[in-house]
This record gives C-alpha cells, sequence and structure tokens, in this order.
C-alpha cells in the first residue's frame, strides 16, 4: 500500500487517480498510523515551500516524515514535495525542510552561475518555469525505467534544487541553465514537475514506483 501524504497541499485528487491508474494500490491520509504502515511513501505538494512544511508541522507529520524517510521506506516527493526532501528552502526566507537529501531549494536566478557549472546562462527566461520541457536522464535508476532521453514533462515552479552532491541528480532539466528535474539517493526520491500531468513520461515513472 502506498500511502498519499494529505497535509493541506491542495487537491491531490489527480495524484491519486494517476496512481491508480498505473495499478498502484493507495491510501490518501494524514493517519501517523496509517502511515507507518504503509509500504511506500508518496509526498505531494503545490505552493509554497513554507507553508508546506507547516502544513505538515500542523498534522504532526514533518518529525515523522523524517523517520519514515530514514529508515529506508521508499519515499517520493513530487514538487514541492520534492524541494522538502533538502536541508533548506530559500523561498521568502529560510525554512528547514526535511533534511533528507543534502542541498537547497533556490529561485531560479538567471545573473549567477548555477550550482555545478562554470558559467552564468546566457539568457533570462521567464519566472515561473511553466510549461512542458524536457527530461534529460544522466545516469540509470529504476525510477527511470523505459524513460526516454527525449521524454517530455509539465513544470510549474519558480525554485529548484541546489545540490550538494551531483550524485544525487539522476535526470535534469535545460530552463536557461540545467537544474536537477529528478533527483534520489538510496530509498529517498523526488520529482520536479507533475508526473501527474505529464503523460507517458510521468504515468511511467509513478509505475515504476509503484512497482519497486
Amino acid at each position: 500500500m502506498i500511502a498519499v501524504i494529505d497535509y493541506g497541499a491542495g487537491n491531490l485528487r489527480n495524484i491519486c487517480k494517476a496512481l491508480e491508474f498505473v495499478g498502484a494500490k493507495i491510501i490518501l491520509t494524514d493517519d501517523p498510523k496509517v502511515i507507518q504502515q504503509a509500504d511506500k511513501i508518496v509526498l505531494p505538494g503545490v505552493g509554497a515551500f513554507a507553508d508546506c512544511a507547516n502544513g505538515l508541522r500542523a498534522r504532526g507529520l514533518f518529525e515523522l516524515m523524517q523517520r519514515i524517510g530514514q529508515r529506508g521506506t521508499p519515499f517520493l516527493g513530487i514538487c514541492v514535495g520534492m524541494q522538502l526532501l533538502f536541508e533548506v528552502g530559500e523561498e521568502m526566507g529560510a525554512w528547514p525542510g526535511l533534511g533528507l537529501l543534502p542541498g537547497h531549494v533556490i529561485r531560479f536566478d538567471f545573473a549567477r552561475t548555477p550550482p555545478h557549472q562554470s558559467s552564468p546562462p546566457a539568457q533570462s527566461l521567464k519566472i515561473p518555469h511553466i510549461g512542458w520541457n524536457n527530461v534529460k536522464p544522466v545516469q540509470a535508476h529504476i525510477l527511470l525505467k523505459g524513460v526516454p532521453d527525449s521524454g517530455y514533462a509539465y513544470f510549474v515552479h519558480s525554485y529548484h534544487a541546489g545540490m550538494t552532491n551531483p550524485d544525487h541528480v539522476l535526470a535534469t532539466t535545460d530552463y536557461g541553465y540545467d537544474f536537477p528535474s529528478v533527483v534520489g539517493h538510496a530509498n529517498v526520491m523526488g520529482i520536479q514537475f507533475h508526473p501527474e500531468k505529464s503523460q507517458d513520461v510521468g504515468l511511467q515513472m509513478l509505475k515504476n514506483f509503484a512497482e519497486m
């Protein structure tokens, strides 16, 4: 059973329907007892980093998410849910994340040299990053099984992972510069785009996670 975490982070119906479509057995819940018994965790998220973190805290789920991620349960963060996996989110301040992956979540900034690149971007683009864009796998991983190099996914975000460990970057996307669009280390994985809106690419990744 996959527990989809309900902590007030917007409409979760589409991600639940997408998981059910690929054959996953799910439960949408904010009950700590149910969450602790789940085989896998999906942490969705829309909106501001701090609001989502506070939504988890208000339901007594923040530390539980940390414990579950640390104990080895397959754990997938989606959109802001992926951003919460990191140590700090820099949206309207500096806010502590779950700390399951090293790194900060930073705003797109086309005036500075991005993490792990040697020069600043050649162009400035509109923020937020909205629409279809290419997801480029950079290393083999079960989450990316069957995802082509030419695959496209649907993004809506102004912030992205500023990684401290490039070994955790599973796929990148170019928006002025390459940023991590899929990350993972051990049991903890994250997808920056909306897989439930990303047709074949998104559904394949949800299927891969459900079948782990």
